[in-house]
């Protein structure tokens, strides 16, 4: 519990930085990062369930999505991202067929990689235009009437934030009253640590941080919508949680790696922010073409 503490503790002041302060550039390399570390450990996962797959391929494809969500930011080349994500699938498998590999396991290590590729670095790099793109301005539902952001942050600097409290304040409350209160499996095939009373305390912990965000940071923001953005995260989320429960099960892993002391590797930390993290940019994405959905 205390190399956990303290690892949290160090962790959470260049996280708390980054989502904030930091410029475009260095987001970018954050999240670029990120992506490498967590497909680094996702890969190792594989191998241990007797998958091959092309690691150096996907760090290359990761890479450029974060970049490309960098470059395509403005609503005017979303069809861009999409063609540039389209083009990444077809060049995987064309890239796959290198003489080494041996033929029976090409379509296994091929999929392996692809799905590295879409699970995580698709995922993470929906953070930069979460953070940085134009339809963050566009929020009618986000700030209303004169109100304004703090001065020392940004529109896409508080939406970042409220997605990163809610998943992590999710996953303390579904810790903290999970683990000594938890009686009914809530999948227990996949997880069986996971109960019933965990999920529903990870949600109320999301509720409250969307509460507080709310109440802190878009005091003149829709309620309601604030409150459903967070139910959608926090199931998001727990899907999230499940789905590399189920990666590691299958390779007879108890962590992803031992990267961070106390809390296992790096893609144990981030498995939420995998499903929360795209799911809050299919929101925002929705309510900023049909804006009507916030009546």
């Amino acid at each position: 519990m205390l190399k956990r503490t303290l690892t949290t503790l160090l962790l959470i002041p260049p996280v708390v930085y980054l989502i904030g302060w930091s410029p475009e550039w260095l987001f970018v390399l954050a999240v670029i990062a990120a992506v490498v570390l967590a497909l680094r450990e996702y890969f190792a996962l594989c191998r241990a369930m007797g998958y091959k797959g092309f690691p150096w391929i996907a760090y290359l494809a990761g890479a450029a999505l974060c970049v490309g969500q960098g470059l395509l930011l403005t609503v005017d080349h979303f069809a861009l991202m999409l063609m540039l994500v389209v083009l990444l699938l077809l060049l995987i498998p064309t890239l796959a067929m290198r003489r080494s590999i041996d033929l029976k396991d090409y379509l296994a290590a091929t999929s392996v990689t692809v799905f590295g590729v879409l699970y995580i670095g698709l995922s993470l790099s929906c953070l930069v235009p979460i953070r940085f793109g134009r339809l963050v301005f566009e929020f009618g539902w986000m700030v209303t009437g004169d109100a304004n952001p703090p001065p020392a942050l940004s529109l896409g600097s508080i939406l970042a934030l409220f997605l990163f409290l809610v998943i992590w304040a999710g996953d303390i409350c579904a810790y903290l009253i999970g683990r000594p209160f938890g009686r009914t499996p809530f999948f227990a095939r996949i997880s069986p640590r996971k109960t019933w009373e965990g999920a529903l305390a990870g949600l109320a912990g999301s509720l409250l941080a969307a509460w507080a965000c709310a109440h802190w940071f878009l005091a003149r923001a829709n309620p309601r919508t604030v409150i459903l953005l967070a139910v959608w995260i926090a199931v998001a989320g727990q899907a999230g949680d499940l789905v590399e429960s189920a990666i590691k099960r299958g390779a007879n892993q108890k962590d992803s790696g031992t990267l961070l002391p106390g809390h296992g590797g790096f893609l144990d930390r981030i498995d939420s922010l995998l499903f929360g993290v795209p799911a809050l940019w299919l929101a925002i994405t929705l309510l900023a073409f049909f804006p009507w959905l916030t009546n």
